[in-house]
């Protein structure tokens, strides 16, 4: 199981956010055991999600990994060390990209709604994203940063699958307010790209 990795000391505390897999909030059951909770399905006891507190008396972070971080190798090695120790030596550190770019192929206006529009975005994988958004800026053609299911966001927020006024949406398009970049616009709209750019390719939020 491949993990997704957030840290923002600033935002939520000192705790590492391990997102794996997207459950409801109802159906899940947490177990603590130090500095260490594993979120898990109630059915299938599949590991969800791992908070790790104190997370830097276990890795030396770095000042710009914050948000969505990738671990360098002695930090990788260090928390898989930490976490057979805890019995979850099954934990696949392994990157899985939860900010990607995504092209906007279709921007339609919501049925109900005066300000919301329904987007199908292409996130690189088989199956378009249909993302409910609400910027002012949002048009087909553009290539944005997306936030997809199970995204734990810079406030600790996670992104779920849902609806908005009875019309499904999955993930969402960011602004770089949203991703708490260093001197991002105190306005409303997402961060879109200059030019083309690779649907599905990782976004580093540390390098905008």
């Amino acid at each position: 199981m491949k993990v997704n990795l957030f840290y923002n000391r600033e935002a939520i505390g000192d705790v590492l956010l391990m997102a794996i897999k997207e459950g409801h909030r109802d159906d899940v059951e947490l177990t603590t055991d130090g500095p260490l909770t594993v979120i898990r399905d109630k059915r299938s006891n599949e590991i969800l999600g791992i908070n790790v507190q104190e997370a830097s008396s276990i890795l030396d972070f770095k000042a710009e990994q914050r948000g969505h971080i990738h671990l360098e190798a002695e930090q990788k090695k260090a928390l898989e060390d930490f976490l057979a120790s805890k019995g979850l030596d099954e934990v696949d550190l392994t990157d899985k990209a939860s900010l990607v770019v995504g092209h906007v192929l279709t921007c339609e206006e919501h049925p109900d709604s005066d300000h919301l529009h329904v987007t199908q975005v292409d996130v690189g994988e088989e199956e378009l994203l249909q993302i409910v958004c609400g910027a002012p800026n949002i048009e087909a053609g553009q290539y944005v940063i997306v936030a997809k299911p199970g995204t734990v966001m810079p406030s600790g927020a996670i992104i779920y699958d849902g609806e908005l006024r009875g019309v499904s949406s999955a993930g969402m398009i960011c602004s770089l307010r949203e991703l708490n970049v260093k001197n991002a616009p105190q306005v409303r709209g997402i961060h879109v790209f200059d030019g083309e750019i690779q649907p599905g390719t990782a976004v580093d939020i540390s390098k905008l």
